[in-house]
């Protein structure tokens, strides 16, 4: 195998990790299974589907809805997704909220609020549904939001704990949407995003129980360091909100779509005479750690005649030191870059993508590189080391050529990463 080869083949397999979160065809093959709930006499079916998968999922949902229905579909402004005649599409900002995104938010609250006991409400949930629906508790603003999300962004913490704080600053999140319906029903779709497919972390979990209290929101930020930049007024909420003493509205929760499918969609996908392995546990937490197992992964395998493939899947985090441009899946492609030649030798290609295309602030879904990133960089002039440590792992991936772009998928199952290693 030459590394051309090498390279469309990682290309190959993320395709097909893309292909299997196809949220169109996971929304049609979960109704197969879980149909609409049918409203009762004189009821109607509100459909909200908010994510970065919310045009295609709505569109498969409204195939197979009958009698009177109200449809909304909330995504981000790159979505050139459309819906059906009649349904509303609004376009939000994300990952930072903005004033689009508070509006559509607002219009969400307000459908819920008149839902009625004989309207059923159907949710279809993806990933990137809590930025794009910022609908701020209290008397919070939605300036408050943006600055407390940008700070958690930049925090390094898991998104289990972004998550966790994001649901004490809205109305929505942390079961919001089933206490505004109640008393209508309320049935989810969900497409995972999150590596443990917990429901209260997906989008936030808005048909779910929160993950936790104002108090563990309060404690995860001070250990992060970030408590005494939030905000005034964030502090405040967080430090006089308490626990709502009425429990959560139950919902019917479908997970229709998840990373580890998609993972295993790459194994399928690995052409036949090519041996593959598919490590279980998600790879999770900071791209210097995620960038070890890799390479301890690479060194524990056999190389034999033919190529080996390592496939992963997960979500990590960067923690923020230099001002430059990137997002997790680059820096963790650059990382292994520049260490790959000592631990790999000169036979290997990697790629590190997110399945929604978009990795951090920018145009690129990930990097792929090989042992000769660092040498194209070198040769452009710059330091690979020096743009490392300034987080600018896009400027050093567009200067050796390694950059991973695909444009918004319409779908978003976090990340997959595959290493090949051939003689």
């Amino acid at each position: 195998m030459d590394l051309s080869d090498a390279r469309a083949l990682l290309r190959d397999l993320f395709r097909a990790a893309i292909r299997a979160a196809d949220p169109a065809e996971a929304m049609s093959r979960a109704l197969d299974r879980d149909p609409l709930p049918r409203p009762d006499d004189g009821g109607r079916l509100i459909l909200v589907a908010f994510g970065k998968a919310a045009p295609a999922m709505l569109r498969a949902a409204m195939e197979r809805a009958k009698g009177p229905v109200t449809a909304l579909a909330v995504t981000h402004h790159e979505n050139d997704g459309s819906v059906p005649e009649g349904a509303e599409l609004h376009r939000a900002g994300h990952p930072d909220p903005d004033e689009a995104g508070a509006a559509a938010a607002q219009r969400v609250c307000d459908l819920l609020a008149g839902a009625g006991a004989a309207d059923r409400v159907v949710a279809l949930i993806s990933g990137g549904g809590s930025a794009l629906l910022p609908a701020p508790a209290g008397d919070l603003t939605l300036a408050d939001k943006v600055e407390t999300n940008r700070l958690l962004l930049r925090s390094g913490l898991e998104i289990e704990q972004i998550n966790l704080v994001r649901q004490q600053l809205s109305r929505l999140k942390g079961g919001g949407m089933l206490r505004l319906a109640a008393p209508a029903p309320v049935t989810a779709y969900i497409l995972s995003d999150v590596v443990s497919d917990d429901l209260r972390a997906i989008a936030s979990g808005p048909t779910a129980e929160p993950l936790g209290s104002p108090e563990e929101a309060r404690d995860g930020l001070a250990k992060a360091g970030i408590w005494d930049e939030l905000p005034e007024a964030v502090r405040h909420h967080l430090e006089t909100l308490r626990p709502d003493s009425d429990p959560v509205p139950e919902a019917h929760n479908i997970l229709i779509g998840s990373n580890r499918q998609s993972v295993a969609a790459m194994g399928l996908a690995v052409p036949e005479g090519l041996e593959s392995f598919q490590r279980e546990e998600p790879l999770t937490g900071d791209v210097v750690d995620a960038a070890e197992i890799i390479f301890r992964a690479a060194e524990t395998v056999e190389r034999g005649e033919a190529p080996v493939l390592l496939l992963f899947g997960g979500e990590t985090t960067v923690k923020l030191r230099g001002e430059g441009t990137g997002g997790r899946n680059q820096e963790l492609a650059l990382r292994v870059a520049l260490d790959g030649e000592e631990r790999l030798g000169r036979n290997w290609a990697f790629l590190s993508g997110g399945t929604d295309g978009r990795d951090g602030p920018t145009d690129a879904a990930g990097g792929i590189v090989d042992a000769g990133t660092f040498e194209r960089i070198d040769a452009s002039g710059e330091n690979a080391w020096a743009l490392l440590d300034d987080n600018d792992s896009h400027a050093a991936l567009q200067l050796s050529g390694d950059l991973l772009v695909t444009g918004a998928t319409g779908t978003n199952v976090a990340d997959v990463q595959a290493l090949i290693l051939w003689p």
